[in-house]
């Protein structure tokens, strides 16, 4: 036997008391205590942690049985992450710990174990203060693995896979880490190309190479195996792409030769509902939704995301901007950066370096003091160390569009760091050519010029700094500032600047989807100006963004409703409050705003069968039509036309009273696998299967078979309700509930209940 890696999920307990044994509740991972707090609007830093009043020490136990300790092996405990200060002891004796919450680390513990029953103690300290400025969570929230390995074994984060393209054939080099004799084999199909290591390097071609991109993200598997004379002690297997990127001065962004913009999304890492404890099926879902509006790209915002999302990047095809930490000497993270940016800025890049899915590297995030020397000495510094590691990647910090004089703050002192980022006071720099220089500078130490919502500045840096391509690595989703003030309300979305200039590679909105904490103030619990709410329902300015990103003709229409309440959105991060519905029972004959988002050439719309012209979508600044329907009960149609020719259909229908409750599917098929979670979302409708938008009725979820409900969400970030019960309200007509299947197999029983309703069903055979 070489390596033996097995999942250590279940069997933990758990305890916010004293860990004595009559305190601890058994519990699954990944596991966030925090997400179940009780809602305190008084509480320390409530804004940023959503109000769950999570400070607090917990603990986690494990038994862990050995048949045997294997001599010649070693054992180590891996955890991809905890949330925050751990400290791990075996066996009552401390093996090690990890500051930073969002840092993989590995223990030995293999002089602490023995055959039979062995204690895993963790203690996770989430009282450090202040925590990040979003809702981080708190406790042992991504994967835990025992690993048995010959004492001689291929380190993953000491290995590096480099790749080329010449002509049809694919080069790789490995770099194995160590000077012993190492054998590696890609596989494609029945062809397997071989190659041994020269000094701890091994180059393998690949004829007829199929390459990675957002579009064909192919995958090779690569097993390596490590030798001691003639014997296999360890074999590491991992999936490499072949792809190749450039960035082309005053050209753009090419990957395998072909022009490409960042069509991206900026995320936090947690699930609503599920707080940060998200199993990596729920992150497939979001992708999945992501990339069927056209996105090709995120930016994990401002952390080192968990192992199994950038697994589902490189599968699905979707490129990853990857950045360590927030702030440097301000901020959360400073009371670490001095002592531990250097290993945190070392885990990010070794552990992720071999993912063809990252296309670039952020070093830091609307830092402290920008644009002058102090800040310089430490961008210069994080720059050249992390190219010491990876230097196949281009390097870019996300800059602030504030800058400010020197000034002699002491940082340590500053309560508030993004306040103190953001705020207009005496230092502010107003003058463009000022600020302009002071982005020069920070562009001469970054490979690609980062740029959090400056689209209005775009022309002057490219200007001063012609060399440099430019990713807008924050924009607003809908409006864009004016060369004079950094915010403005006029009506230009910030995607066009991206289309208007070859320089530009792509903007990443600020956020894809709804997110936990960094509330605008009570009762929000979150950021609520995205395209996508919690429970995965889509926004309806999404379908704007995927008429400028897709070519499969769509067409969407959506109409004004300020009836609808303040979900506490940041003002210059709002959309105009559109909505999918078109049920205005105060109104008669009033006049309607709406919006219709297409692709396609032309659009002709009608209400109840009576025809109201519109100009083409070109005619209009953003291509998104914008009009006025006099309101009648019944049915709008929009058409959308290519070449004369009606290639896609939208109807919108005035609904009635709500009679039924309905899943999204009535039926459907799983493989049977332990731990799966998914969402499932039911809708009330009428008599007709119109769903209800405004209805807001109770909800209760029941399920019967082989699996469990885990919590309950319906998007509405200004709602109290728990997260863990089996009921909530529906918000826009809709509650949605996750799942939990055991892994065996039969037939799940998903049922709804509200009082005046006829129940919803769906039928889950698990295979």
């Amino acid at each position: 036997m070489s390596r033996n890696e097995i999942q250590l999920m279940n069997g933990w307990e758990f305890t916010l008391k004293e860990p004595e044994d009559s305190n601890f509740e058994a519990v699954n991972l990944p596991h966030d205590w925090a997400i179940h707090a009780p809602i305190n609007r008084n509480m320390k830093q409530g804004e940023a942690q959503g109000f769950r009043d999570r400070w607090g020490i917990g603990w986690y136990r494990r038994n862990l049985v050995f048949q045997e300790i294997r001599e010649g092996y070693v054992y180590q405990l891996q955890f991809d992450g905890v949330y925050e200060n751990s400290t791990v002891w075996v066996n009552g004796r401390e093996a090690g710990g990890r500051k930073y919450g969002y840092s993989r680390f590995t223990l030995d513990i293999t002089d602490y174990i023995h055959p039979g029953d062995n204690l895993i103690l963790v203690k996770v300290d989430n009282t450090s203060f202040p925590a990040d400025r979003w809702y981080s969570g708190a406790g042992i929230y991504r994967t835990v693995k025992l690993l048995e390995l010959n004492k001689h074994h291929l380190k993953p984060e000491d290995i590096q896979v480099k790749t080329a393209i010449h002509g049809d054939t694919g080069a790789v080099t490995i770099m194995t880490g160590v000077s012993s004799l190492v054998k590696a084999c890609i596989s494609d199909g029945a062809l397997r190309m071989t190659g041994e290591s020269e000094n701890g390097t091994i180059r393998i071609e690949i004829p007829q190479v199929k390459l990675w991109s957002p579009e064909q993200p192919h995958l090779y598997p690569l097993e390596l195996s490590l030798y001691e004379g003639n014997q296999v002690v360890d074999t590491y297997e991992l999936r490499i792409g072949v792809r190749d990127i450039q960035m082309i001065a005053g050209k753009g962004m090419f990957i395998n030769g072909k022009m490409t913009k960042i069509k991206g999304f900026c995320i936090h890492q947690d699930a609503g509902c599920l707080g940060v404890a998200v199993p990596s099926e729920i992150w497939k879902e979001r992708l999945l939704q992501f990339k069927a509006m056209g996105c090709n790209a995120i930016r994990t915002a401002h952390h080192i995301p968990a192992s199994e999302l950038l697994d589902l990047c490189d599968e699905l095809g979707m490129l990853v901007y990857e950045e360590p930490f927030d702030k440097w000497t301000g901020g959360s993270y400073r009371r670490y950066f001095e002592t531990e940016w250097q290993g945190d800025l070392e885990c990010m890049v070794r552990r992720d370096r071999n993912h063809p899915s990252i296309f670039m590297w952020g070093v830091g995030n609307e830092v402290e003091n920008q644009g002058q020397e102090s800040m310089l000495k430490i961008l210069k510094m994080l720059k050249e160390h992390l190219v010491t590691l990876d230097d196949t990647r281009p390097v870019s910090y996300a800059m602030n569009p504030h800058f400010k004089y020197e000034s002699n703050v002491d940082l340590s002192k500053v309560k508030d760091i993004q306040q103190f980022v953001d705020e207009v006071s005496d230092t502010e720099i107003y003058n463009s050519d000022e600020r302009v220089e002071r982005i020069r500078r920070i562009a001469e130490l970054v490979d690609v010029i980062g740029c959090n919502y400056q689209e209005q500045w775009y022309p002057a840096i490219h200007k001063a700094v012609p060399d440099k391509l430019i990713l807008g690595t924050e924009t607003f989703q809908y409006f864009r500032g004016h060369p004079d003030q950094m915010q403005n309300f006029s009506e230009e979305v910030p995607w066009m600047d991206v289309e208007k200039h070859d320089y530009v590679i792509g903007g990443m909105l600020w956020t894809g989807i709804d997110y936990l904490g960094e509330s605008m103030g009570y009762p929000a619990k979150g950021w609520a100006g995205s395209l996508f709410w919690t429970n995965n329902e889509r926004k309806p300015l999404s379908y704007l963004y995927q008429s400028y990103w897709t070519e499969e003709p769509m067409v969407y229409l959506a109409v004004m409703d300020y009836s609808l309440q303040d979900e506490g959105a940041k003002e210059h991060w709002d959309a105009p409050r559109y909505a999918s519905h078109w049920n205005f029972p105060q109104f008669n004959k009033t006049v309607i705003p709406y919006m219709i988002a297409t692709n396609c050439e032309e659009v002709t719309v009608d209400l109840n069968g009576k025809p109201f012209y519109v100009n083409k979508p070109s005619s209009y600044p953003n291509r998104m039509i914008t009009g006025f329907l006099p309101y009648s009960p019944g049915t709008i149609t929009v058409r959308g036309y290519i070449s004369g020719q009606e290639v896609c259909t939208y109807t919108l229908k005035t609904a009635g009273p709500a009679v039924k409750l309905g899943f999204d599917s009535e039926e459907l098929r799983l493989e049977a696998k332990e731990g799966y979670h998914t969402f499932f979302t039911v809708r009330a409708k009428d008599s007709g299967d119109i769903p209800v938008f405004r209805e807001s009725s109770k909800v209760s979820f029941r399920v019967t078979g082989p699996a469990e409900i885990v919590a309950v969400d319906n998007g509405d970030l200004c709602s109290s309700e728990a997260y863990d019960r089996h009921w909530m309200h529906m918000y826009r007509g809709c509650v949605s509930t996750v799942l939990r299947f055991t892994g065996e197999r039969g037939r799940v029983v998903l049922s709804a209940y509200s009082e005046g309703m006829a129940p919803g069903q769906l039928v889950i055979h698990v295979i």
